[in-house]
Formats: structure tokens, sequence, C-alpha cells
């Protein structure tokens, strides 16, 4: 018997097994293929606006996404450089081969981790709790716990305009089994679509014709750990072009071929990320639209054309493709398709991911109705410190929105639910000031050690970084920098008004133009002990220099949590509650809230309706209170 069964090796699965295995917890991860653990059926990268922010938080929880990518890279850039740190994350390039071949390595060298090459059937579950899984050979295995992280395998179906094929991603086998036992344990089952773009023989492509898109000079790294350094030296280049209106024109006159509008898809695609066809019909008034050729494997002839995903038939993709600059002589290796697969409705799951309706049964990934690795990973990893701490009978790691993109993500799954391709933006998270690229180990790492998925070491560090940060902002409050002919030529270099007394090093970063760069020009003898110093004066810099804005947003957060940390009871009857509207009824049902600040971002939920809560449950409470000192009498 297993503590934990991980079912599926995509990106969430192989960050759920190994959490718990990290953990101390016997597990087995069970997937169709072990070499295509931690795949990339889709773009060849990790990172991206508010998801390269992810991918650090899962390495300050103590995931390994950010390591992985950190090794397997083939390009690094920084997006948003030239804007505020509240926007900025990471984007890598990932030789896709290596990623896959590295992950699986670290699987198989990973403590309390079994791997299984097989296809779960069916469930076992016995008085609405998981018991195990049911394998297609008809072995049966025990687990305390199962997670489910499927990705698009469920039921999934490939389509290319009339033309269909039950099959997943890259070809591998779909899962039947799974679907009609998630059927038939009662949860809501919704069809979602997606997508992929064709893939070009690269040497077949006219880059002339193109713009170079390259990444860079610096290395970036998304681990906080040291030692994860690239595999591969050598940074390949991405190229930029765009539609044009004879494409346009194609696919409007071959709009019903399109399997998406001829009426074959049945499932809802993703809002931000559409096909071709929807960018233009949806965006008639934009006269192109960009399309990036991305490399896959330094060892693979091929580059992924993003942006440019479709469900034509193949006769009218060749024509579509062939009108791209660049490509008008190329080899097409595989055609683009749309993919349609079953996910479960998100409101049938708590904030730690496990479902309401199967006690120790968890999902997470696309089966929750997101779309991304990045997303997909997050969700594994809280799935799996959270089965975790189940088992041991341990509180559950609920992660805040002001605390972690993570928890945005799953609040908005668990509170709102999705009836499309979920995707993390910076957009839905209304503290992205303090969820900053920066500072997720400052934010998230404590999590991780409390969790046992950081040692004594790392914790160690972090408690220095923090303790080297707080004394900073203290003295620079107090060190002053001389008005001398030197120091002024400094500032005239970043364009800096020239000083005339001694000025605060405190007052000076207030100053836009001014970074810890030119501080440590300004005072050379500064002494700072710590192995880190650029990314503890980085954090210095932000806090002092958006001193304001982070305490607003702090203060708004305080604001939030005193909601969320009003319990509302397991046992509340909202058929009970006068004077609340039908609607708000309704979603208090079938969503059962947690907390009143859980109720609160419910859509559909008033004030007026949580004003009314909060007086019933200070009722129910002094009943309760009553009754139990009459009962002492």
């Amino acid at each position: 018997m297993y503590d934990v069964i991980v079912v599926g090796g995509g990106h969430a699965g192989c960050e759920a097994c190994l959490a718990t295995s990290k953990m101390g917890l016997k597990t087995l991860l069970i997937t169709g293929n072990l070499n295509m653990v931690g795949s990339m059926p889709c773009n060849p990268s990790i990172g991206g606006p508010a998801k390269g922010v992810v991918v650090r938080e899962i390495d300050a929880l103590g995931g390994y996404m950010g390591k992985n990518a950190d090794l397997c890279q083939i390009q690094t850039k920084m997006l948003n450089s030239s804007k505020g740190p509240a926007v900025r994350a990471l984007r890598f390039q990932e030789d896709k081969l290596l990623y896959m071949s590295t992950m699986k390595k670290h699987l198989e060298e990973t403590q309390n981790l079994d791997l299984l090459e097989c296809y779960v059937e069916d469930l076992i579950v016995k008085d609405n709790q998981i018991q195990g899984v049911l394998l297609e050979d008809g072995k049966q295995i025990s687990a305390k716990a199962v997670i489910l992280t499927t990705g698009t395998y469920l039921d999934s179906r490939i389509l290319r305009g009339h033309w269909t094929s039950k099959e997943g991603p890259d070809g591998q086998k779909t899962s039947k089994g799974i679907s009609a036992a998630l059927k038939r344990l009662g949860f809501e089952i919704q069809r979602l679509k997606t997508g992929t773009p064709p893939r070009i023989k690269a040497s077949t492509i006219d880059f002339s014709k193109v713009k170079l898109e390259p990444g860079d000079d610096i290395t970036w790294h998304y681990s906080f750990d040291k030692g994860y350094e690239a595999i591969l030296q050598k940074r390949i280049p991405c190229y930029l072009t765009y539609t044009n209106q004879e494409i346009h024109q194609l696919i409007l006159a071959n709009l019903k071929e399109s399997a998406m509008y001829g009426g074959v898809v049945e499932g809802i695609g993703p809002r931000y990320c559409p096909s071709i066809e929807d960018k233009v019909v949806k965006f008639s008034d934009k006269e192109r639209h960009q399309i990036f050729f991305e490399p896959e494997s330094l060892s693979l002839d091929q580059e992924y054309i993003q942006g440019f995903s479709t469900s034509m038939p193949v006769e009218i993709q060749d024509k579509m493709i062939r009108l791209l600059p660049g490509l008008e002589n190329c080899e097409v290796i595989r055609y683009a398709y749309a993919i349609e697969y079953d996910a479960i409705n998100p409101l049938d799951i708590y904030p730690s991911l496990e479902t309401k309706k199967i006690k120790n049964l968890f999902t997470a990934g696309q089966i929750n109705g997101t779309s991304g690795y990045e997303e997909a990973a997050g969700q594994g990893l809280i799935a799996g410190i959270n089965a975790g701490k189940k088992i041991k009978n341990e509180s559950p790691l609920i992660l805040g929105r002001d605390e972690a993109y993570i928890g945005v993500m799953i609040d908005d799954l668990v509170t709102k639910g999705t009836k499309e391709p979920y995707r993390l933006l910076t957009s839905r998270a209304e503290y992205r000031l303090l969820l900053r690229h920066d500072n997720a180990d400052l934010r998230l790492r404590e999590y991780g050690y409390q969790a046992g998925l950081i040692d004594g070491k790392a914790h160690q560090d972090l408690l220095q970084k923090k303790a080297m940060i707080q004394k900073l902002c203290k003295d620079f409050k107090e060190i002053k920098i001389k008005p001398t002919k030197e120091n002024n030529q400094i500032l005239e270099k970043v364009q800096s008004s020239p000083i005339v007394e001694g000025t605060a090093i405190y007052t000076l970063l207030k100053r836009p133009e001014i970074s810890y760069l030119t501080i440590l020009e300004l005072c050379p003898d500064l002494k700072v002990e710590y192995k880190d110093i650029s990314s503890v004066l980085e954090q210095v810099e932000i806090e002092i220099k958006y001193e304001g804005y982070i305490s607003k947003s702090l203060q708004q957060a305080e604001k939030m949590r005193s909601y969320d940390s009003r319990k509302i009871p397991n046992n509340i009857d909202y058929d009970d509650i006068d004077n609340i509207a039908i609607e708000a009824r309704e979603k208090l049902k079938k969503i059962c809230p947690q907390t009143i600040g859980q109720a609160s971002r419910i859509s559909g939920v008033n004030p007026a309706d949580i004003s009314v809560l909060v007086v019933y449950i200070e009722n129910l409470k002094n009943k309760e209170c009553t009754k139990g000192k009459e009962e002492l009498k």
C-alpha cells in the first residue's frame, strides 16, 4: 500500500509526486509513458507574464520546475524589464527533449518514489473516500490519497477540420476510464479545448525574411538555489514575423472547414490563447498578428510556429503556412490541431485541491480547468503538499491572494469556477506589487520549510537575507552621501540632480533614476556580509522606492485577510438564513465557501448578503455558547 498515488506525469504530476516523496511519504507515480514525463506538447518555453512569477513561487516552496528550467534552457529573457517590478517576469526557451529526460532522471533518483508505466482504468472508492486505483490490466493498488493530474488526456480527441481521432497530445493514448469514474461519482464534467500550431523543419525556413529575436545577454535563473547552470551552453534565438491579408482572406473563405467554426468542436477554447481563426474573426480590425518561430531542441531541426494554432484541415493549413514570410518553401513536420478533453468543474474542489465529493482525492492541472505548464505545476505542488498534510493530520496550506499568484489562481478556480481554460494574468492579482518575481522566496520559502520541502541550510539563508534587508533599510536612513565633486559626477552619469549637502542613501534611492548599482558607486566602502548582496540590495531598493505603494497594498491585504480569517461553519444551512438573495443562496450552497472572504468573492454574492451572513454566523455562535453554558449547569 502506498501513502500517495499520483496519476499523470505532466508538470502537475511531477511536482505532486516530488512533494509527497520529499515529505517522507511512500509515493507511486503512474503515467502512460515514462519517457514523456514533463513533456511540452505545446510551446517549448517556461514562464511569461505572471507565469514566470509562478515558477519562482514553485521554487520558493521547494518545487522542481524552476531548477529543471534552469538546467534545460537555451534562451533566457526578462520580460518588461523597463517597467516596474510588479510586471517583470522571466520567460525561458527550453530544450524540450532535454527537459523531459532531465526530469525523468530526477524522478528516478528521488527517494520514496516509485514509477509505473501503465494506465488507470478506474478509481476505487468506499464510503466516499478514495481507496486506490484499478489499472488497465486489472491490478488494484491501494493508497491513502490519490492525486489526479491527467492533463489533456481525459477522453481526448484530436481535430483537424472535420477529421477527428481519439488520442492525446503528440499521438499518445487517451484515457477514458477516469472520466467515466468521475461521472459515476457525481462530478460535473465539462468539455474544454485547446490547440497547438504547426512544426516546421528549421533548415527549410528562409530566416532572412523574419526579424531576429535574441534572448538577454545575461543568463537569468528561476531557482533561488545555486548550482543549476544550463547543461547546454549554446544560446538559440527566436524570430518574429506577421500574418498578412492573404492569410486572413484564406481563413475567412474557409471558416466552415475549420473544426471550430464547422461545428465539430464541442469544447470551449482558451480566451487568452486563441487560434488564428479566432484572431482573424474576433479582431477583424487588425491588419496583422504577431507570429514567432521558436526552436524546440538543439537536437531537432524543428521550429514551433507560436501564435499560429488552428483546427483547419491539412490542405488549408498548408496554404496558410506558405503565405507566412519565410515559410514559402518550408517542409511541414507536423500540422496544427485542436484537442478536446474532459475536465471537472473546479467548484467541486476545496482550496486545498481536495475534492468535495471524495475524501483524500485531490486534483491538479488541466483537469481543474486551467491551461499552461506553470499553472499545472503550481497546482500539482499544492496538491502534493496538502495530500501529505492530510495524511499527517496537519492543516492544509492555503495561500492567500496577497501571498502568491498560485493563491490567486486556486482561489479564482474554487470560488468563481471557469467555463474555459483558465490562464493566469497579472491583472487577476489585486496585490501584484506584493507578488513580484524578485521576492518569491521572502513570501513563500517559510511555508516550504514548514512543509518539509526546504532544508535547514536554505532556511537559515532565508532568515539571514530577511535580517540583512531589514538592517539595510534602517541603515540607509542614517548613512549619508557627501556632496563631493566625484559623487555629483556619478549622479550626473545617471542624469540625476547634484546634491549640495549630505544626503541619506534612503533619500537618493527614492529618485526613480537611481538604482542600488549607483549607490555602490557612491559608497564603495559599504560593507555587507551576505553571499548574494545584489538580491538583498534589489529588495532594499524596491522597498524604499515603492514604500508608499507597498504600504497601501499591505493595508488593503490586511483588511482582506481579516475576512479570510473568519471561518464559516461546515454545518451551516443557507436555507435557514432569511433576507439573503436567491442567487446568493444558490451560489453559497453550491460552492460552500470556507471563509467570509471567499464568500465575498463569489460572483452574485453582494455586500448586503455578506452582512446578513456575518450576523447569522454570530447569532449561531452565541446560541451555541449559551447552549454550552446551560449544559454545564
